[in-house]
């Protein structure tokens, strides 16, 4: 399945991120993978985040409130008329490159008046419950929107967004994907999870019903952070995720983006052998600024 551009009133999703939670560069990394970056003062990669645009309706919402939220808002509210905020936010997890650019929202920053922000149970007790969080609330900065475990939500008559939970280090929250069906296709977004086979859900059976999936890649395989114990943080890695994926007809694979990339994950760079070889593979790699239509 090729990327398509969106059509002119079609409603689509835009990539806005695609790096782990900790950015690209990271802190602390003196790697090949973050000394160029640093050196020439590049920060455009951006933390993982989807946009939904809705040209048919002036409207627009956010998947993921990340450190870079800031930009990302710009980038997103470009893509529509007079347009100067989401018409909401969705937040996946409390690990901080899912949450934590709500602060954003609040009276040192915007002064955000109830921006709707979509939560599962746990995250929105946890946002409710603890400082600075808490003051986005009392000061109604943000009006928290509960979703449920595969209850859909009807963001117009035709787009509506399932979340569903995952398997993932529920430390504060719960942790959830998404499923956002358009007019015509419906896409998937898990930016994290722990294993694919940690998860009572057939992955396999779930690509092969939706047209787009946006799928974690965070680490490439075992050897990329040999410093770090990977029993702390398990993710699926890439080439787990192609051996089982393999199976699938080309039709399917192509509609697998991976996306949540660590800075460490050789698939940011779009010239290496690793990169080349999942193409080859028959899959994608979601790359920031990506469009894709969901009529």
């Amino acid at each position: 399945m090729e990327i398509s551009e969106s059509k002119s009133e079609a409603p689509y999703l835009i990539v806005l991120g695609t790096a782990q939670d900790g950015g690209s560069p990271h802190i602390g990394c003196e790697k090949a993978c973050c000394a160029t970056l640093l050196a020439e003062n590049d920060h455009s990669r951006s933390v993982v985040s989807l946009g939904l645009v809705n040209p048919r309706t002036n409207q627009c919402w956010m998947f993921e409130a990340t450190p870079d939220f800031t930009a990302q808002v710009a980038e997103l509210v470009t893509e529509l008329p007079a347009k100067r905020l989401p018409d909401g936010v969705f937040v996946t997890h409390a690990h901080i490159g899912h949450y934590t650019g709500l602060m954003y929202l609040g009276r040192e920053a915007l002064g955000a008046h109830q921006m709707p922000v979509y939560t599962m149970p746990r995250m929105k007790q946890f946002l409710e419950s603890n400082g600075p969080w808490s003051q986005l609330v009392s000061l109604k900065n943000v009006e928290l929107k509960m979703l449920q475990d595969k209850a859909e939500i009807a963001l117009t008559e035709k787009i509506v967004v399932k979340p569903f939970t995952v398997p993932h280090r529920d430390e504060f929250s719960e942790t959830v994907g998404f499923e956002i069906r358009g007019p015509g296709k419906t896409a998937l977004f898990i930016p994290d999870i722990d294993k694919w086979q940690k998860w009572d859900t057939n992955v396999l059976e779930l690509i092969q019903k939706v047209d787009y999936a946006f799928l974690d890649a965070t680490f490439y395989d075992q050897s990329e952070v040999p410093e770090r114990d990977m029993s702390e943080i398990p993710h699926p890695f890439v080439v787990e995720s192609m051996k089982l994926m393999d199976t699938l007809p080309e039709t399917d694979r192509r509609k697998v983006h991976f996306i949540h990339l660590n800075h460490s994950n050789p698939l940011l760079d779009e010239g290496s052998p690793q990169t080349k070889e999942v193409q080859k593979k028959g899959y994608q790699i979601a790359r920031k600024g990506m469009r894709v239509s969901l009529e």
